[in-house]
């Protein structure tokens, strides 16, 4: 006689019981940040109402989503609304895309109350509580802008210790400032090339670039070079991740990052920079950087971006 045997799941001990009645369900979105083009820019998945699931639940789920990130909606005592984001692999403090993602989702959704022009809410990380500003129109989002931390500059490396990890000659880097690790809520190696198609060009070799994090104490490098595929673009980047995702689209975190190490070092002297991410894996996306403060005082950075909503549906366990 043939027997079934339930899966062993993480965070269940006993035996899996698939009667429907004791099944969770819960409502997730996916919307594209950075973009208003359906399957451009970042996709995040979003569970609007992620109360009573566990960490090992979350983690689970952003292990069957397979997007650099999902995003679980709670209660806030603090703010408005706590959010928090998973990769397939753990969980972050803080990140970009899905922040644009969430708050996007939130006002369309109905979950925040609406005013026009611009509607703010406060949302909770595990770094604490930011303002998130949307822009409405006709009782409807239309760009999101989220306020990031003061940055903070760590160790600098020679570029030809950096330059293994993506197959590229020294010469291939700018000579007149090193890469560096820079955060405005996690930490990025930061590092610049001489010209947009040198972008191109990269061939992550993991095991090098992932010694390379490990030595500056970071999970992953943002590479940039000044002009894009858009001629009025001013920074044009790409994300490498050795262990996790390995590229992502449209890297918000990352470029907040990058943007005070541009304006830190004076490689640009406007403090307003329009960038954009994601050509090179077919996910174009596109935002806006302000950078607040002065060059030897940054107090923060600002990112805004469009997003759209693509799916909506519900996970059952």
């Amino acid at each position: 006689m043939a027997r079934s045997f339930a899966p062993r799941l993480p965070w269940r001990e006993t035996k899996v019981d698939t009667d429907e009645a004791h099944m969770k369900t819960y409502r997730v979105i996916y919307v594209d940040a950075f973009t208003s083009v359906p399957f451009c820019g970042n996709p995040c998945a979003i569970l609007p109402e992620a109360s009573g699931l566990t960490d090992e639940e979350m983690q689970a789920i952003a292990r069957e989503t397979n997007l650099s990130e999902t995003s679980f909606v709670l209660p806030s005592d603090r703010a408005d609304f706590r959010v928090r984001y998973f990769t397939p692999c753990t969980e972050l403090p803080f990140a970009g895309h899905p922040t644009i993602a969430t708050a996007f989702m939130l006002v369309q959704e109905g979950f925040a109350p609406v005013t026009e022009p611009t509607t703010r809410i406060h949302l909770e990380f595990k770094i604490g509580v930011l303002p998130v500003d949307i822009q409405v129109t006709n009782r409807q989002p239309v760009n999101v802008v989220m306020t990031q931390q003061r940055p903070t500059f760590g160790e600098s490396f020679p570029v030809r210790e950096v330059a293994p990890g993506f197959n590229l000659g020294p010469s291939a880097f700018r000579d007149d400032v090193l890469p560096q690790v820079v955060s405005t809520g996690v930490a990025f190696l930061i590092v610049a090339v001489k010209e947009r198609t040198t972008l191109g060009k990269i061939r992550m070799n993991q095991e090098d670039l992932a010694n390379l994090c490990d030595r500056a104490k970071v999970s992953a490098a943002f590479v940039f070079s000044f002009g894009g595929f858009d001629p009025a673009t001013d920074v044009h980047a790409r994300f490498f991740d050795p262990r996790g995702t390995t590229e992502d689209p449209f890297t918000g975190s990352a470029y907040g990052a990058a943007g005070a190490y541009i304006y830190r070092h004076g490689l640009k002297e406007k403090r307003v920079l329009r960038v954009e991410q994601g050509h090179w894996i077919r996910r174009p996306g596109e935002g806006i950087l302000e950078i607040i403060g002065t060059r030897d005082n940054i107090e923060g950075v600002k990112l805004g971006g469009a997003a759209v909503k693509v799916l909506e549906g519900k996970i059952e366990f």
